[in-house]
């Protein structure tokens, strides 16, 4: 039966159905959907924050639900760290003593949690601010603070919970520019929570979309614009610059050179035009990580590419 009907029948809400989501090691995994769609509640099921009524939740080659309380706590503390919504920092700690929190739960000296906190404080760019309380700070900062604190723990996992949803435009395009600085040097499995689509695509290797409790579609944000499942993905995705997300090797006519310049397979196509413009070239030559050349791309195809088909157009 349906949401609706299991409330009006039964008197339940539905949380979850069905949820299969393979997310590999050291990638970015956004999971999203509107308000009520599962996803918050998906995520509190990584670390047992919800206990999951049937079903399995795998780590590595440990199923979480089967862990006992002594295994669940070392897990929480050593294998998972997360990023709420809305910061949950400790209003009567500083900067510094937030930061190290988790790491004075797991019982690190002193003075190794203070120098790991020091470190992540800086990288985040709070450097100055180690002894200001969280209410002497802006939300960005203080999410900043909360990014650290997560980072010091040192855990392979993190959790994500619309982490940047509080902020301001400017203020989250920034964080979103710190997260994905600090993934390319540390490489953690992140699942980041999402309702923005802009976001999603931005920060994930890998999306699935939520509805109702189900997964509508997962894949590369590439997969989800120009592929979507139904009318529903379909409505998610029109009004997105697709110049910002799909990438030259989707596009590239294979084994074809031309007379100008190179661009990197992985590089977006919008990248891709403004070089070309630049340089006054109709096409460019495509090559991967290695300098291969791999093929073709021309200005027109992806002038075709940016304008997505309109359906009530009929030739």
């Amino acid at each position: 039966m349906s949401k609706e009907e299991l409330r009006d029948q039964h008197g339940h809400v539905l949380g979850l159905r069905d949820i299969n989501i393979d997310m590999p090691a050291g990638g970015i995994q956004v999971v999203m959907g509107l308000s009520g769609s599962g996803k918050s509640t998906l995520i509190r099921h990584i670390n047992r924050l919800i206990d999951p009524t049937a079903g399995e939740l795998w780590v590595g080659d440990q199923d979480v639900v089967q862990m006992n309380s002594r295994e669940l706590l070392r897990f929480r503390r050593e294998r998972t760290a997360m990023v709420f919504q809305k910061f949950a920092l400790f209003p009567h700690l500083t900067v510094l003593e937030n930061t190290e929190y988790g790491l004075q739960v797991q019982h690190v000296a002193r003075k190794v949690r203070t120098e790991a906190a020091l470190r992540w404080i800086e990288r985040v760019g709070l450097k100055g601010y180690e002894d200001s309380y969280p209410n002497q700070l802006s939300g960005g900062m203080q999410q900043r603070v909360g990014l650290a604190r997560a980072l010091a723990n040192d855990a392979p996992i993190l959790l994500m919970d619309e982490a940047f949803s509080a902020l301001d435009p400017l203020i989250r395009s920034d964080m979103q520019s710190v997260l994905l600085d600090l993934q390319q040097e540390l490489c953690k499995t992140i699942v980041f929570i999402t309702h923005d689509l802009e976001e999603a695509l931005r920060l994930g290797d890998r999306i699935a979309i939520l509805r109702d409790g189900e997964v509508i579609q997962q894949g590369t944000g590439q997969q989800i614009v120009l592929k979507p499942v139904d009318d529903y993905i379909s409505s998610f995705v029109k009004d997105v610059n697709r110049g910002r997300v799909i990438r030259c090797r989707t596009l590239m006519t294979p084994g074809v050179s031309v007379e100008g310049p190179t661009v990197d397979a992985g590089l977006v196509i919008e990248e891709a035009a403004r070089l070309l413009s630049a340089e006054g070239k109709e096409a460019a030559n495509v090559i991967n990580s290695r300098g291969k050349p791999l093929g073709s791309i021309s200005m027109s195809d992806i002038i075709s590419a940016m304008v997505p088909p309109n359906p009530d157009v009929r030739a």
